[in-house]
């Protein structure tokens, strides 16, 4: 087997050729577009890049096919904020063969240990945790947009290498005409009837308001989580530029107090719908065809990208109010096309979410494992956190 790290441009469309071709028999992938891909290791793309560092490798037989791939990360402003320094592997596609992925979590970690780091989480994704995030072990249909998809296999491969669970990932699935829990309106309900919480979707008019309004919340709502850094004005806005062109804004929704956001949640039509007839370019044909294919409704799910609600608000049932709100205006309405609602995964650390997710009528679709490999076997391996 021959090792080879990505220099050159061909090698690079190698890289994202391997898993198009590894997957060709199977009806559920859907081939992420190039340019995502790509843009992950672009310095021009990724200013993660500007402090941190990537390598990828492909990984050769004998005969000169192609059989693997990996990536290696070390997000600098997160590394040190474990119990050891913790750098990341993710885009991993082997054959099922161990000897074959062992070569290529060895060089992950050979590469990890010489900048000085003692353990690596894996499959991760260089960057935000919205995407290529996890080991999928259950629930194999097709991918949502961004999500990892990999065949049953992997998960031996990840252990049989000595990778341990930190945490595990949950995506919730329900119908969107389902009706809520009598709970859920009881909460609600006590909420609603407060005059200082109020409820609204977004509107792209004003979208810098509401980048700001998401900020506040994440940082109030998320920062507590290990690993988790604060979010500045420009990269709440660059999150909501990089989204408004696909942005539904009847499906995304805020909640204030006294006009102080304390929640949001937002969802987005469910791409991966659309990208599949794209073949993972988004070049005049690919911006055509997805038009296309939007146009006639291929698109008749939406998923949950992310749900917050700051701490001094938690348990008072203003997620209810909002779930509330938003069924009011999505339930029931034929403008509205979405027949199937997927809320993005949640963590096992976060029994909160987990809770709310079955409270508005989620079921457990798919579980995803994120992987922690310590480079010292001999030291206690410790899983996340919980949050309280």
């Amino acid at each position: 087997m021959q090792l080879i790290e990505v220099t050159t441009p061909e090698l690079a469309h190698e890289f994202l050729m391997m898993p198009v071709k590894h997957y060709k028999n199977d009806p559920n992938f859907i081939r992420p577009l190039d340019k995502d891909i790509n843009d992950v290791f672009d310095p021009k793309k990724n200013r993660l890049l500007k402090t941190g560092e990537a390598v990828r490798w492909l990984l050769r037989d004998g005969s000169g096919k192609t059989i693997g791939r990996v990536a290696a990360f070390i997000n600098k402003k997160t590394a040190n904020t474990f119990e050891q320094p913790t750098g990341g592997m993710g885009f991993f596609e082997c054959i099922n063969d161990q000897a074959a992925a062992n070569t290529l979590l060895d060089a992950c970690r050979d590469w990890l240990q010489e900048r000085g780091m003692e353990a690596m989480d894996g499959p991760i994704n260089f960057g935000d945790r919205d995407k290529w995030w996890g080991l999928l072990v259950d629930g194999f249909y097709p991918p949502t947009y961004g999500m990892n998809y990999n065949y049953p296999y992997y998960q031996q491969l990840f252990e049989n290498y000595g990778f341990e669970i930190f945490f595990k990932q949950f995506v919730y699935f329900r119908k969107v005409e389902e009706k809520l829990a009598p709970e859920i309106y009881r909460k609600a309900e006590l909420v609603l009837n407060n005059p200082d919480y109020r409820f609204q979707h977004m509107d792209k008019k004003n979208l810098k308001k509401y980048a700001e309004d998401f900020r506040i919340v994440y940082n109030k709502a998320w920062t507590k989580h290990e690993g988790v850094k604060g979010m500045s004005e420009a990269q709440a806005m660059g999150i909501m530029k990089t989204l408004k062109p696909v942005l539904d804004e009847r499906i995304v929704w805020f909640g204030y107090y006294k006009d102080e956001p304390v929640c949001f949640f937002i969802m987005l039509p469910e791409l991966n719908q659309l990208f599949k007839y794209v073949n993972g370019k988004l070049d005049f044909w690919g911006k055509l065809k997805f038009a296309f294919h939007r146009w006639r409704g291929a698109c008749k799910a939406m998923f949950g990208l992310v749900f917050g609600v700051v701490p001094e608000h938690q348990k008072k049932g203003v997620e209810s109010a909002m779930v509330v709100e938003a069924g009011k205006l999505v339930q029931n309405n034929s403008a509205i096309p979405y027949t199937d609602f997927e809320m993005n995964w949640i963590g096992d650390f976060n029994p909160k979410m987990m809770n709310v997710a079955t409270q508005v009528g989620g079921r457990v679709h798919k579980t995803l494992h994120t992987y922690r490999y310590l480079f010292d076997r001999t030291k206690e391996f410790k899983r996340m956190a919980i949050i309280g």
